[in-house]
């Protein structure tokens, strides 16, 4: 998955050098703008920002004009950067839609902490996290699996098991390469344990059950193209 970007809005180098550091460290990619308008000049141009990091005071249009501008267009999350603290300023910023007002007297480290849990929130990050094939889904992050949009009761293990199987799908499995694979290498139980793990797992997904085809004499392989 390619990284989220990011731009960063500060006429000051030194702050747009430190919010982008932290950022980078995440594994974010982080545009920077100096003042307003090269801000949307930015915004215009690159048409997958997840985020935006937004000083007010700034020249050629301040903090609250790229805010109004972009709230015509768009409803990506903006976090208001401030060296001020008021209530006047917090009141005016959520009026116009902004997702979080945060101190320039902050650690960065604390700006990157509400940078991910609003990229959470808004469902921007988790997009590594859902894997979907022929009516399952998984959610990573919620520890959810669902067919055909209903949720499904599993154990941890069948949980990591399915989860592995959509992320192998149509590669045939051995039973020790599941095994090493989902139990960690710190299970020293008889590998056939994985075929009591897959008929429950099979029993819970119903008729998509038939998805996990059995290799005879190796172990299994998820394929829902009907190509198995």
């Amino acid at each position: 998955m390619d990284a989220l970007k990011i731009l960063v809005v500060d006429d000051e180098p030194r702050m747009r050098k430190l919010v982008r550091d932290f950022l980078s460290k995440k594994n974010y990619e982080v545009l920077e703008a100096g003042d307003g308008e090269e801000a949307m000049d930015i915004f215009y141009r690159e048409k997958d920002i997840a985020l935006i990091i937004l000083d007010i005071m700034m020249p050629k249009m301040d903090g609250w004009e790229v805010c109004r501008e972009i709230r015509k267009i768009s409803q990506v999350p903006i976090i208001m950067l401030t060296a001020r603290a008021g209530e006047r300023d917090e009141l005016l910023g959520f009026e116009l839609g902004v997702d979080e007002y945060v101190a320039k007297t902050v650690s960065p480290s604390i700006i990157v902490a509400r940078v991910e849990a609003i990229l959470r929130r808004s469902g921007a990050g988790s997009a590594q996290d859902i894997l979907s094939a022929g009516g399952i889904v998984i959610d990573k992050a919620a520890h959810q699996a669902f067919v055909d949009d209903k949720p499904m009761e599993l154990s941890f293990k069948e949980f990591e098991l399915l989860t592995y199987f959509l992320e192998n799908q149509g590669i045939a499995l051995s039973r020790e390469k599941i095994l090493n694979s989902v139990w960690n290498y710190d299970y020293y139980g008889d590998a056939r344990t994985i075929d009591t793990h897959v008929k429950k797992l099979r029993s819970k997904m119903g008729a998509k059950g038939e998805y996990i085809h059995t290799v005879w004499g190796m172990g299994y392989k998820f394929d829902c193209t009907g190509n198995a």
